[in-house]
């Protein structure tokens, strides 16, 4: 593809974005951009939120993995069931009774000030980096469709991606990204099936054929039962769970959506059928991955130092994963193909990075600094000035992962997950399953303390435990470390709510 049809896609596809942003952002308020005035029809957050839970890291990351780890994320993948349903029966009645705008609110009405400022700082810090990571994968791509044949540089490529996301998304906020997510999880959607047909074209087979490839390949290899490994089945499903909670269900960007339903008995409708429809369409992701190394493997394709991706013969795994599917689609595929893979990969950063600003400007705007009680200008003033605060922090989080970043950005940001979503784990499960009050102020060091211990435990597991290794479970261990800690602050009281919040 030629840098001048990849810069015709991208400004085609941000003009249908300004288009929605205009359309949405009439008589808006700052109300508007953060709840969308609950008015959203639950069947569009729902297809719309399928796109903001994929992102560019199952577009990109998860088929690019299943070289080195096979369909074992499909693992993850059962237990988001069962997280979905905790979040529908037992989160979502929880936030509609209490009409919260910040779901970290209720961490003050539960315990007081410092766990809601604690609360919301964790969240800050954990949405920030994972938005950051999902967005470096995009800009990565674009990196090579686009700026590195004029010789700009990547930082420059970062900038515009964020600048194109806050034009759109300034104004309205949530209503407008209930909107533009659902046209997102469509164009990524219909991205990652033309990519399995056009494969399924070159390698000349038919549909049955390409099944019977797929299921006799070792990429398929699905479920594992050694209790050593970071793959193993039980490992893994429970960690899908407790991630779906506490990544979905624990999560600003994720749960502001869903409180821009009517009603709490639409929100559930959209929780239940987005868990249900995310089964086959993670399956069509780990599928397109085993169809990614099958195509290589048919045509002999070898890749040039360059292109990152490369066999660790050594090793015997793959390396920079991420790189596999937009090098095949940039350099190796037709220009139709291209094209379906840049549209999907677009599609799929916008939805995951646009929600993101709009969670991280409510939580800090709403949970830090207290915007409610200021008049209505005021509020814009702030709310505006914060908006584009995140998006500059964000810029240089991603900078600096381009330096660190060594693995595939799948595991990076389930890996991050695991330390910092831990502390909110703990707070929520201990006020929602105990009546005991908490020394409030000691709540901040459970919090910093659980993460580093997680942390020296993970790190000296093999050792310690003859051979396990900790995988995505360890959130599991560090919101247990966290409910510990706060079990050891506990005092006599009836977790009556607390008026006080800021």
């Amino acid at each position: 593809m030629t840098p001048l049809l990849v810069f015709s896609i991208i400004a085609a596809y941000f003009a249908v974005l300004l288009l929605i942003s205009k359309f949405t952002s009439k008589n808006t308020t700052n109300k508007t951009f953060f709840t969308g005035n609950r008015q959203s029809p639950w069947v569009v957050v729902a297809f719309g939120m399928i796109g903001a839970s994929l992102s560019g890291v199952t577009f990109i990351s998860i088929p690019g993995e299943v070289g080195n780890s096979g369909f074992s994320y499909f693992q993850l993948v059962l237990g988001y069931l069962v997280g979905y349903a905790v979040i529908a029966g037992i989160l979502l009645p929880l936030y509609y009774k209490n009409n919260l705008v910040s779901i970290y609110s209720w961490l003050g009405q539960r315990f007081g000030r410092s766990s809601y400022k604690t609360g919301a700082s964790f969240f800050l810090i954990s949405q920030m980096i994972g938005a950051s990571f999902r967005l470096f994968l995009v800009a990565s791509v674009l990196q090579i469709a686009f700026f590195d044949a004029f010789g700009i540089p990547f930082e420059i490529s970062v900038l515009v991606t964020i600048g194109l996301i806050y034009l759109y998304t300034y104004k309205a906020g949530i209503k407008t990204i209930v909107w533009t997510d659902t046209l997102q999880t469509l164009f990524m959607l219909l991205a990652v099936v033309s990519s399995i047909w056009i494969i399924k074209q070159d390698l000349n087979m038919g549909t049955g054929e390409i099944i019977d490839s797929i299921r006799q390949s070792d990429f398929s290899d699905t479920f594992t039962w050694d209790w050593r490994s970071k793959h193993h089945f039980f490992k893994q499903f429970f960690a899908g769970a407790f991630i779906a909670i506490v990544m979905t269900g624990l999560d600003q960007n994720m749960m502001q959506k869903n409180l821009t339903c009517h009603s709490l008995k639409e929100s559930q409708k959209n929780m239940i059928s987005m868990s249900i429809t995310l089964v086959p369409v993670n399956l069509l992701f780990l599928s397109l991955g085993a169809l990614l190394y099958i195509y290589i493997q048919q045509f002999h394709i070898s890749f040039a130092s360059e292109d990152g991706f490369l066999f660790n013969e050594t090793t015997g795994i793959f390396t920079n994963t991420d790189k596999l599917f937009p090098v095949l689609a940039i350099k190796h595929f037709s220009v139709f193909a291209g094209i379906v893979f840049l549209l999907g990969i677009i599609a799929a950063a916008f939805s995951s990075a646009d929600s993101a600003l709009a969670a991280l400007t409510t939580s800090f705007c709403i949970d830090i600094l207290g915007i409610d009680n200021k008049n209505e200008k005021r509020q814009k003033r702030i709310r505006l000035i914060t908006h584009l605060g995140m998006s500059f922090i964000m810029f240089l989080v991603i900078i600096t992962f381009k330096l660190i970043n060594n693995d595939s950005v799948i595991n990076e940001v389930f890996r991050i997950a695991g330390y910092t979503y831990g502390p909110l784990l703990g707070l929520y499960t201990f006020g929602l399953f105990t009546k005991w009050q908490i020394r409030d102020p000691y709540v901040p060091i459970v919090a910093i303390a659980s993460p580093i211990i997680s942390y020296i435990i993970s790190s000296h597991s093999e050792a310690w435990f003859n051979g396990y290794r900790f995988g995505f479970e360890l959130l599991i261990i560090n919101g247990l470390i966290s409910f510990i800690g706060l079990l050891l602050l506990s005092k006599k009281g009836n977790g009556k709510t607390q008026k006080s919040l800021v």
